[in-house]
This record gives C-alpha cells, sequence and structure tokens, in this order.
C-alpha cells in the first residue's frame, strides 16, 4: 500500500514538472480559435508570415527607406515621434513590421540570431522596396541589426543600433569587462538572462514562476527619472495595437526573444568587418549613460574596437530617449544624411 502511495506521490510530481516546464502551444494568428489577422502580412518561403506596417511617403518615390526593428515587448505599431515635416522634406518611407511571435507575426521556434537578418532580408524583397536600405534597431530588437551586419551587410545603406542590448557571452569579449557590466544589473536580470544562457528549457519556468523576481525593468520604479517622464507622456498617447504585442502568447513571443539574443552566438558584435570600407554608408550606436537596463561600458567597448562605428553617448538619456522627437530626428538624420 505504501508502495503505491509513493509511485503516485512521483507520478503526480513528475506530471506537475512536466506541465511547469511545458509553454502552451501558440494561438497564432488567423487559426482555429486564434486572434483574427488585421495587419497586411508578407509570406515567408518557409510558409511563416511577418506582419507589417509602411509609414511616410511611399517606397515608389522614396529618397530614404528605412526597415524599424522593435524591442523588447513591443511591435509594428510603435510610434516614433518623427515630424512630418522632415519626412516630407527628406522623402522617408518607414517600414516597421512585429518580429517572429509578436503581433501578427507567426512563431517561429526555430529563430535564432541568424534567422533575424534573413526574415529581414526576405520582406524587403516581398515588399520590393529595393536592394539596399537603412535598418533602425531598439533595445534588444539591435540583436536583429548586429545579425544584418554580420550576414547581409550588402543589402545595407547604413545602420543605427539604438540604446543596443548586449549579451554578456558575446565571443571575443573580455571577461573581466563581460563580468563587470553583468554585475551592474539587478539580482533578478542576472538570473534571468542567466536561465536563457545556459537552460533555455528552464526559461518557460523561470518567466511563469512567482517564488523569485524575473525582470526588474517591467516595474516603473527600475527606470531613471528621465525615462519615468518619458514613460508618463507615453501613456497620454499609447499606441494602437498594444493588446497585441503577445496575443500568440508570451512565450513565443517575449520569452523566445530573450532565449535568442542571450543564447549561444555564431560571432561576436568585435568579429564584424566595416560593412562600408569605401565610406558609403555608416553604422551609429547610441546610448544613454543614465541607462539602467543596457550598461554603457560594453558598447563603449564596440565602439573602441571598431572604430568604424560612429558612438553617440547622451550623458542624460536613459534607455527610452528615442522617443524624443529632437533625439528621434538625431538618429535619423544622423543615419541617412552622414
Amino acid at each position: 500500500m505504501i508502495n503505491r502511495i509513493g509511485v503516485a506521490v512521483v507520478v503526480i510530481l513528475i506530471g506537475w514538472v512536466y506541465m511547469a516546464l511545458k509553454p502552451p502551444p501558440p494561438k497564432t494568428c488567423g487559426s482555429i480559435n486564434g486572434p483574427p489577422v488585421t495587419s497586411p502580412r508578407v509570406k515567408l518561403s518557409d510558409g511563416r508570415h511577418l506582419a507589417y506596417r509602411e509609414f511616410g511617403f511611399s517606397k515608389e518615390e522614396a529618397r530614404y527607406k528605412i526597415i524599424v526593428i522593435h524591442g523588447y515587448a513591443n511591435s509594428k505599431d510603435t510610434h516614433l515621434p518623427v515630424s512630418q515635416e522632415l519626412i516630407d522634406d527628406l522623402g522617408i518611407y518607414f517600414l516597421h513590421f512585429d518580429r517572429a511571435g509578436y503581433g501578427e507575426s507567426d512563431p517561429y521556434p526555430s529563430r535564432s540570431v541568424k534567422s533575424e537578418a534573413y526574415d529581414i532580408q526576405e520582406l524587403a524583397d516581398k515588399l520590393q522596396i529595393g536592394k539596399k536600405f537603412y535598418i533602425i534597431g531598439m533595445s534588444l530588437g539591435a540583436y536583429s541589426v548586429w545579425s544584418c551586419l554580420k550576414y547581409i551587410p550588402h543589402r545595407l545603406l547604413g545602420a543605427a543600433l539604438v540604446v543596443p542590448f548586449v549579451n554578456y557571452w558575446w565571443p571575443s569579449f573580455p571577461n573581466n569587462l563581460s563580468r563587470e557590466a553583468f554585475q551592474m544589473l539587478p539580482q533578478s536580470d542576472q538570473w534571468t538572462f542567466r536561465v536563457a544562457h545556459y537552460t533555455p528549457w528552464l526559461f518557460y519556468w523561470w518567466m511563469t514562476q512567482n517564488w523569485f523576481p524575473s525582470l526588474s525593468f517591467t516595474n516603473i520604479e527600475f527606470f531613471p527619472s528621465v525615462d519615468v517622464e518619458i514613460l508618463k507622456s507615453l501613456s497620454e498617447t499609447p499606441d494602437t495595437g498594444q493588446e497585441k504585442i503577445t496575443q500568440q502568447g508570451e512565450y513565443e513571443s517575449l520569452h523566445r526573444d530573450i532565449m535568442a539574443g542571450f543564447g549561444k552566438w555564431e560571432f561576436g558584435p568585435t568579429e564584424i568587418r566595416n560593412p562600408f570600407p569605401e565610406n558609403d554608408g555608416t553604422v551609429h550606436i547610441w546610448q544613454g549613460f543614465k541607462d539602467r537596463i543596457i550598461p554603457y561600458t560594453l558598447n563603449r567597448y564596440i565602439s573602441h574596437k571598431l572604430p568604424w562605428i560612429h558612438y553617440h553617448e547622451l550623458p542624460d538619456g536613459g534607455h527610452l530617449f528615442i522617443f524624443k522627437k529632437n533625439h528621434c530626428e538625431s538618429i535619423i538624420k544622423a543615419l541617412i544624411l552622414s
């Protein structure tokens, strides 16, 4: 009798562990019981769909074509504070898209740093925006920019990495520098990124358990005062479509994004060659000194190792300064007019 009870307890525990570790299936847009498709989408060669939004000048008439890559917990509906006057004066076409699993773009279980570049390339080809284009990547979305610089540099006219994410396990980075930057983070973030890097099979459980905190930047108290002011102003005119960001499942959007970014890379940024040896394009890093999410030390190091990168550090900038009109327009003008 006791043995039977013991076996039953073990079976129950195994079942509980299995359910705790196993993420739920995605609620793919357009599927039965899934969210509806409300945005234009392109179908990729592997059958997946990417949702997109076009803004500004028409692609047929535009002089400058910029693909905007959103960050963590965001989407193609992110509004950049660019004046209509600047758009008209320069003739800018913006292409925003939902990265895999976000918004209305299909989930991609095999998503990786490398796949991000080829998603962007195929999106550009499907929409026929031309052989070459500019890219802007924000925060965690900046790993897509590193991917483009590595795998499709021949398609780029220029690139801007705004408060770009850093992977503390990048190859070719000095261990002491990565360690010092990593220790600048709150303990909760350190553990979250460790789990994503070393034990991704545990990540769903880690992000859904209630015993330990996971990410600090989900709390407004974590942000410096300069970012709090921006968050308050953004809350007064929220972006449309915010409710769609994780509608296909947080695991397919937020969790996979972190696991891809903080997983094992095939390369480190300092190994990338200058994509514009003839000075026919530029690459920029924009960093806020007061940013509490992205330690500035590693991005400074990258700019020192790669002198062809134009490094801009804002002494009073936090993590969200791109959402201030003057900074946003400075980023765009530096990218396309350098």
